[in-house]
């Protein structure tokens, strides 16, 4: 009888001990996440694989030397020598970085629980923008991707907790620079059919329905960056014989900022429980480029990793380029995109920044409210 109780005792004792050493452990791996989940949309900043998926597209990172210094040192489809803008956000909300959508739907995988990422390189808010690259989901096809994945998470939860699940989610946008290389890069002709102020305007329209869309689908709380300067970088730059910024496409992307600004403002006072966080991409790119010394940078015109000319812009990032021996010491990975270190220091800005860089709240704040 003693031993029956002793016995008993032992497993009461060895019970607690697990719910206890369980409860800790929920904790430490749980108590950081600040949102359920993490969807995002954009172009090739923020493209972690589905580009992989698209057979016809010439916009792809799937190969070396993309992907250097990424955990597992190989190419993924990120157009970048680590983790890009979207893996850095996730990790700031202690989530894990978001599946590829196409890549979820080639494996028929229904776990869309914690985020899916919807990015694809060549993107544009327009339709077509994508022309160059031959292939790519633009905005409105990632935004119908979404209502399909909404769909699956209502069946699967039911309305009222899928609702209140997508409402406490972040979604986060990362789009804009592929119309304008478009239209500034397009030919006089192209140009005179319709002014740079018309256009800019004709981008905010559409993007302004797309987020509404976003919104009627269950979306509250929207983390949106701005188009950065995107005339500073390697491939503008080296259309220059001084080698300085295309500032065509900076004023183009400066005026589509202003009125995005504008169309976010104007939904929070329309759409009830729309928060968002603008973040100023223009600003604190320009910063990094302008002041490289005070970020820890040495080089901020010219490519890492690329090919020929003074900027290694002339080449894309392929398996025959060569390549910077310290990423971190550059802005920019290839001959468009920024290095891991330089999107950390914009992700760390989104995140925790002052309201100069990400307003009116910043992701911390979003999150929290």
């Amino acid at each position: 009888m003693a031993s029956s109780l002793y016995v008993v005792k032992h497993n009461f004792i060895l019970t607690i001990m697990f719910c206890f050493m369980m409860i800790i452990n929920f904790k430490y791996t749980r108590g950081d996440q600040l949102a359920p989940a993490l969807f995002v949309f954009g172009d090739s900043l923020v493209d972690v694989g589905n580009n992989n998926h698209l057979p016809f597209s010439i916009a792809k990172a799937n190969f070396p030397h993309n992907g250097i210094d990424f955990p597992t040192h190989k190419a993924t489809g990120r157009f970048s020598n680590g983790k890009n803008a979207a893996d850095l956000l996730a990790e700031k909300l202690g989530l894990v970085s978001p599946p590829p959508y196409l890549t979820l739907t080639h494996t028929k995988s229904s776990n869309f629980s914690s985020g899916v990422s919807f990015a694809s390189g060549g993107a544009g808010i327009f339709d077509g923008t994508d022309q160059l690259y031959r292939q790519s989901i633009p905005l409105t096809k990632q935004v119908d991707y979404f209502g399909i994945v909404q769909g699956k998470i209502t069946q699967q939860l039911g309305q009222i907790e899928a609702q209140k699940i997508l409402s406490k989610s972040v979604f986060a946008i990362v789009i804009g620079s592929n119309d304008i290389f478009g239209y500034f890069g397009s030919s006089a002709s192209s140009q005179n059919k319709v002014t740079p102020q018309q256009y800019v305007a004709s981008m905010v329209l559409a993007f302004k329905g797309q987020l509404k869309r976003l919104y009627d689908f269950g979306g509250r709380k929207f983390v949106i960056f701005g188009v950065a300067a995107v005339g500073c970088c390697p491939s503008q730059r080296d259309g220059n014989k001084t080698e300085a910024c295309n500032e065509a496409a900076n004023f183009g992307a400066s005026n589509y900022d202003k009125g995005l600004i504008s169309a976010l403002q104007d939904y929070q006072t329309q759409l009830k429980g729309f928060q968002y966080t603008y973040f100023d991409t223009y600003a604190v790119f320009l910063n990094l480029i302008q002041q490289p010394a005070i970020y820890g940078f040495k080089e901020a015109k010219a490519a890492c990793c690329g090919g020929l000319g003074n900027l290694h812009a002339k080449l894309a990032c392929l398996p025959i380029s060569t390549y910077c021996s310290n990423r971190s010491d550059h802005v920019f990975w290839d001959l468009y995109h920024p290095t891991e270190a330089a999107d950390r220091i914009i992700v760390d800005t989104a995140f925790n920044g002052p309201r100069k860089f990400a307003f009116p709240i910043n992701v911390k704040q979003l999150v929290a409210a």
